[in-house]
């Protein structure tokens, strides 16, 4: 198969790469990101994620591992080792840099084919790691959706992407503000459980095998009150050391886990 080659960093497609890592903007007006590695890729073009150009390093890939990975309508570009270099966050992303479009991640395009969904809301996260980590997270949970409430930033910042180890890809997300998401599990009658110390019970006190949002906030900041008067019930871990709070990952795991085994890992 013939393969494009660009082997300057002032070409103008590396220069777009470029500026879509960097710029949420850009990110936005065109609808394109970036994605890194080949795991990462694998599991985008499994969600049905359009991807319309593959740049890789023939030293670190060849062309023939290529064509295992995507499909043959996939424009395939191979680039030299100072383009490599210059767009890679890291020196384990096995040679592939992918340009990919955007979904629109909607509420009213959440699907739940289970009678008694289980749903992680987090409000206003902010740092790409934590956001990464609560993608995780939900995975390994099998959680039927994630939805991000006032959200600080773009989903498909590289730092989400990497940090989520391409876990944005395998959940089924959504954004929106916190009262249309609020509106959102009031209409589907999804109870509403969140992490609150305000008039909350031991998270482990509840029944959450119908229908359940576990909903968290920062660290830093908490939930919003809108989610105090919307809670079906307010809940907490109880702390046991000399702080009150943990990180928001590590919280939304203990309290997703726990409806996990109510329900028998279902």
């Amino acid at each position: 198969m013939h393969y494009k080659e660009i082997s300057s960093t002032q070409n103008q497609l590396i220069k777009q790469i470029l500026v879509l890592k960097d710029k949420s903007r850009e990110r936005k007006k065109t609808g394109l990101f970036i994605i890194e590695g080949q795991r990462e890729l694998v599991l985008a073009v499994k969600a049905n994620y359009k991807i319309t150009s593959v740049l890789f390093y023939p030293e670190l890939i060849s062309p023939e591992d290529l064509e295992v990975l995507i499909s043959s309508e996939i424009e395939r570009i191979k680039i030299s080792k100072d383009i490599f270099e210059k767009l890679a966050y890291r020196s384990s992303t096995e040679g592939i840099i992918a340009i990919a479009e955007m979904k629109q991640h909607k509420l009213q395009d959440l699907k739940f084919p289970k009678t008694n969904p289980l749903i992680l809301v987090a409000e206003a996260p902010e740092k790409p790691g934590n956001i990464g980590a609560i993608l995780r997270t939900a995975d390994a949970a099998h959680v039927d959706a994630v939805i991000i409430a006032n959200p600080k930033g773009d989903l498909y910042n590289p730092n989400i992407i990497r940090s989520s180890v391409g876990c944005l890809f395998t959940n089924q997300v959504a954004v929106g503000d916190t009262d249309e998401i609020i509106i959102f599990l009031k209409d589907h009658k999804i109870s509403i459980y969140s992490a609150i110390l305000q008039e909350a019970v031991n998270y482990h006190e509840q029944d959450y095998t119908q229908s359940t949002a576990i909903v968290v906030g920062t660290e830093a900041d908490g939930l919003s009150d809108s989610w105090r008067k919307a809670s079906t019930q307010n809940i907490k871990i109880p702390m046991q050391g000399e702080i009150d709070s943990m990180n928001v990952s590590v919280a939304a795991g203990i309290l997703i886990f726990e409806v996990k085994r109510q329900r028998r890992f279902n």
